[in-house]
């Protein structure tokens, strides 16, 4: 289909004039509508409403059959790896089931004083806080369910969620306690001798003594009231909330877990094994970036948090399944598939369409050969992609995306984004400043190998900007079998912004890497 067949407009045969020159305005006009488009995708997930979530949702791999387990599971992935879209539509998929499910922000809940750093309080005082602002989110939105009649046995839901305030609002009062006693003492005595006589003759007589005491006691205590969250009832609270909405199922899904105090996120996990995790026909699902999460802090001997893999059933990551194995035609097919879903709605709001299928679509909007190099300037991030491929569509215009323009965007997209974000942590800017001038110019590649283990915090940190790209896991080196190495990528937009400008160096395929190691011990020395 050329692209002026893109369109299919409802106008009569007999109205249409030929005008030389009109086929080529009408193919340009159609190539402005298709690049404004890519420009006007949602950059979030938030920011669509969920029956376009629905219809633009392309699930990666085994993903989805993963995450619509009923298990435990928590959800790692990067920034922009599609967690938040995931989780709104697991969300809709379990609502159309009969089951409930409760979608909570964690970036919307907390208050200043058990967030933020406050010398005053200790981390049990603010995570206790944090544990009532979460469990209160928790209770509005299921109050909402009963109020809008949408729970089987309404009477138990109720006293359930009676009872989970109850247990969530205990307060005690901590500070110095004064006592004070009083006593009082009576002491009474009588004594005396009557005698009478009578016609019969007789005696009578007296005596009498009595004691009364009094005592009081009044006790002051000073000092300020703390909340306290009682597990064991808090637990069957929510029990009797779960059996009232049977046979349905409770599934809590955590988004934006990181971001949340490091120091605090322990407190939170431990009340989701604790109260939560047990409990018979619920399912909680959290989504967090895997450097940034911390559930488990050990305690004298026992544990405050979620082990995961134990409490936890399984980990799921969504920087794995992008990576596709290295198939260069399962990326590209989920990459097209994602922009087709987008686009699609989004065309269907600016003119009349008749919209082809998503190869198609790629030979409308692409030149030849810059869809691939999209999809290698994404590196596996789905909001990557989207925004290159905004900036792409901007640089061209009126025309067709080419190879030229992809690159541009990505050089782009790095100096305005992920540059300025890393500029943040200088220990890892110079890390990743060091490692392109052995990679990329001693070395002539954008690929590289680093052992498995005791990386530093800084390749993490890179990991976490998308400035480094995790290839392949567990690589075994033959000179050395015992050990086992990951292979990295450095990002296609840094790799970019160090290219002349008119080069005509392609950047090294990301489905290919250098088996040379990296020895960080010497770039950091």
């Amino acid at each position: 289909m050329s692209a002026s067949g893109y369109f299919s407009y409802a106008v009569p045969r007999t109205d249409r004039v030929s005008h030389p020159g009109a086929g080529s305005r009408m193919a340009q006009a159609i190539q402005l509508h298709l690049n404004q488009a890519l420009m006007r995708i949602p950059r979030r997930a938030e920011s669509a409403d969920r029956s376009t979530l629905a219809d633009t949702y392309v699930a990666a791999g085994s993903f989805s059959a993963m995450i619509n387990s009923a298990d435990h599971q928590i959800l790692f992935g990067r920034r922009g790896t599609g967690k938040t879209h995931g989780l709104l539509h697991l969300h809709d998929l379990v609502e159309q089931t009969g089951d409930v499910a409760l979608y909570l922000d964690l970036r919307t809940i907390g208050s200043t004083g058990g967030l933020y750093a406050n010398e005053a309080l200790s981390p049990a005082q603010r995570g206790t806080q944090l544990l009532v602002d979460a469990l209160e989110a928790i209770h509005d939105q299921l109050l909402t369910l009963a109020v809008e009649g949408q729970v089987p046995d309404q009477d138990g839901f109720l006293r359930g969620l009676d009872a989970l305030v109850a247990a969530a609002t205990e307060v005690e009062v901590v500070g110095e306690t004064e006592q004070e006693q009083t006593r009082q003492e009576a002491d009474e005595h009588q004594s005396g001798f009557e005698a009478s006589l009578g016609r019969r003759g007789g005696v009578r007589g007296s005596l009498g003594h009595g004691t009364s005491t009094t005592a009081s006691d009044r006790r002051r205590r000073t000092g300020v009231e703390q909340h306290r969250v009682l597990f064991g009832p808090l637990s069957r609270a929510i029990q009797a909330v779960v059996d009232g909405i049977r046979p349905g199922r409770l599934w809590l899904l955590l988004d934006e877990w990181s971001s949340i105090p490091l120091d605090l996120q322990p407190f939170l996990a431990d009340l989701l094994r604790r109260s939560v995790l047990p409990i018979r026909g619920s399912t909680v699902k959290i989504a967090a970036i895997e450097h940034r999460a911390r559930f488990l802090v050990p305690v004298a001997g026992d544990y405050l948090g979620i082990e995961v893999g134990s409490d936890a059933a399984s980990t799921v990551s969504l920087d794995d399944a992008l990576v596709f194995d290295r198939s260069r035609e399962r990326a590209q097919a989920f990459f097209l598939q994602l922009f087709h879903n987008h686009v699609r709605p989004i065309l269907a709001t600016m003119v009349h369409t008749a919209v082809p299928d998503p190869a198609e679509f790629a030979k409308n909007a692409f030149q030849e050969g810059a869809f691939a190099e999209l999809v290698r300037a994404a590196e596996g991030v789905p909001r990557d992609a989207i925004n290159i491929a905004a900036l792409a569509a901007q640089h061209a215009h009126a025309d067709r995306i080419g190879r030229a323009h992809v690159r541009r965007a990505a050089r782009d997209w790095y100096l305005r984004d992920k540059k300025i974000a890393v500029s943040r942590y200088p220990d890892a800017e110079r890390l990743l400043a060091r490692l392109v001038d052995e990679v990329v110019g001693r070395r002539r590649s954008r690929t590289f190998l680093l052992p498995a283990a005791d990386r530093p915090d800084t390749i993490d940190a890179l990991c976490d900007a998308r400035l480094l790209h995790v290839l392949r896991r567990g690589v075994v080196d033959p000179r050395h079998p015992g050990r086992l190495y990951d292979g990295f990528a450095i990002d296609y937009g840094c790799y970019v912004a160090l290219l002349k400008e008119g080069t005509k160096g392609v950047p090294a395929d990301v489905f290919q890497f250098d088996k040379a190691v990296v020895d960080l011990a010497r770039l950091t020395g």
